[in-house]
């Protein structure tokens, strides 16, 4: 089994920056996308982005696309979420996803990690 813990949640002022940690570990030898989401209160969790674990590539959903940046650093099974020019509409609980198997699904869930931005 893998395990997926987020770290790096916080206090910030809007503008400010924050980036976010999630370490993999256990069997991870066949991890394929690694993604962020996120859930505000009253709200269902979105999709923030995600990178492939194999090439490096990424993608973004329009509203953080420019702030928030996605990378990963396999050797230590850890993958990164660096926001920048927060706003209060970030606030949310932040999750790391991953497909386990590689097979095209998210299917492994950490515990979240709160990030608040104030105005």
């Amino acid at each position: 089994q893998v395990q997926l813990v987020e770290s790096g949640g916080g206090l910030v002022q809007a503008g400010g920056s924050l980036r976010l940690s999630c370490a993999a570990s256990g069997r991870t030898f066949n991890l394929g996308r690694m993604g962020w989401f996120r859930q505000a209160p009253g709200k269902e969790r979105e999709f923030v982005g995600d990178i492939r674990r194999s090439e490096g590539s990424t993608n973004y959903i329009d509203s953080v696309r420019g702030r928030f940046r996605i990378s990963r650093d396999n050797a230590k099974n850890t993958v990164y979420l660096q926001m920048n020019s927060l706003k209060p509409e970030d606030t949310a609980v932040y999750y790391c996803a991953a497909d386990s198997s590689n097979r095209g699904a998210y299917d492994l869930w950490g515990q979240g990690t709160q990030v608040t931005v104030s105005s």
